[in-house]
């Protein structure tokens, strides 16, 4: 029996890969290697090159490997992209996560963890948002994620299968034993964004958007560690193997950070006085958005171990210095 995860060779995907195989689970990666790199992968992993919307590709690797759990990582996740291209994102995330889904019902899949997004509630306050407030998607990148979760909730209804949502909020930082992080060199991470500038890969960065009603006129975020948000991955499937109920969680650490501290904690760790340009605000972006992540803590024993966000930045910038000696590829910028 095998553990499936799309989008393994991503980001997030490749530290949940990790974490499933340091517990000594069987994990079958899927990824299209659209974004994802096949040397994330760990070798203890099998590795399979597909398309999660093919059904039936899907449905045949669910019965050859006996999967009784998926968590589904693959997908677009650039809130400005989505505004310039909503098509891609209704296609990458809605149109194949339902052809998984039914793959996964096809294949006699018990439990199906999937990875959504803050965006779902759209325009919030300075307070956090629980899981209970209303939800008003202000991008195609959150509405793709909407319905996604909508589809889950109705398959479960109708079918043997349980699922489980987690509501990232914004996910920084890089394996501790540096064995894995944000390796695209385009990514638009503002943290990653910031080591990269730091380094000397981009000239300058932008800060997008100073006239927010926050403390310095920039948004706020609540910064995740990975490996933290890989741990409640792996707390909520045994949650879910356990006999829980479906559920949908927040996930974040209930405190927020303004890309202004962001910028100024990356200079402090770098030691590097990087150009910021003041820029305008994107398309879709809230001024504020913060955690409220009770219930993952109370119902899933959820511990975080790196809230630090200077410890965040560290890692994030040790994983780009790795990745310059690493691959031989020109600025960025």
């Amino acid at each position: 029996m095998s553990v499936l995860v799309t989008g393994g060779a991503g980001y997030i995907g490749s530290h949940m890969v990790l974490r499933l195989l340091d517990a000594g689970e069987k994990v079958t990666v899927l990824d299209n290697l659209v974004t994802g790199f096949q040397w994330a992968v760990d070798d203890r992993a099998d590795f399979v090159e597909g398309e999660i919307g093919d059904v039936e590709f899907v449905t045949a690797l669910i019965q050859e490997r006996n999967i009784k759990s998926i968590l589904h990582f693959a997908g677009s996740i650039v809130v400005p992209e989505s505004v310039e291209n909503p098509l891609k994102y209704y296609a990458n995330n809605t149109a194949n996560t339902r052809n998984l889904i039914e793959a996964a019902v096809n294949g006699g899949v018990k439990h199906f963890i999937f990875s959504s997004t803050a965006a779902v509630y759209g325009m919030t306050g300075s307070e956090p948002v629980s899981e209970t407030t209303t939800l008003n998607p202000m991008s195609p990148y959150g509405r793709s994620k909407l319905m996604s979760e909508m589809m889950l909730e109705d398959v479960a209804a109708a079918h043997d299968i349980t699922y489980g949502v987690l509501r990232y909020f914004n996910v920084a930082g890089a394996d501790p034993q540096g064995r894995t992080g944000q390796s695209t060199p385009l990514a638009t991470h503002l943290i990653k964004v910031a080591c990269q500038t730091a380094l000397g890969q981009r000239d300058k960065m932008k800060i997008f958007g100073t006239d927010y009603e926050t403390a310095d006129g920039t948004c706020v975020r609540d910064y995740i560690h990975v490996t933290d948000l890989a741990e409640a991955h792996a707390l909520l499937l045994d949650y879910l193997r356990d006999g829980g109920e479906s559920t949908t969680m927040n996930c974040g650490y209930g405190r927020g950070y303004s890309v202004r501290e962001v910028v100024d904690t990356v200079k402090s760790v770098t030691g590097v006085d990087f150009v910021a340009e003041e820029s305008a605000r994107r398309p879709g972006d809230p001024a504020a958005i913060v955690a409220s992540a009770e219930r993952v803590r109370t119902i899933l024993g959820w511990k975080p171990k790196h809230e630090d966000l200077r410890g965040i930045v560290e890692r994030a910038h040790a994983w780009e210095k790795y990745l310059l000696t690493r691959n031989d590829r020109p600025e960025i910028g």
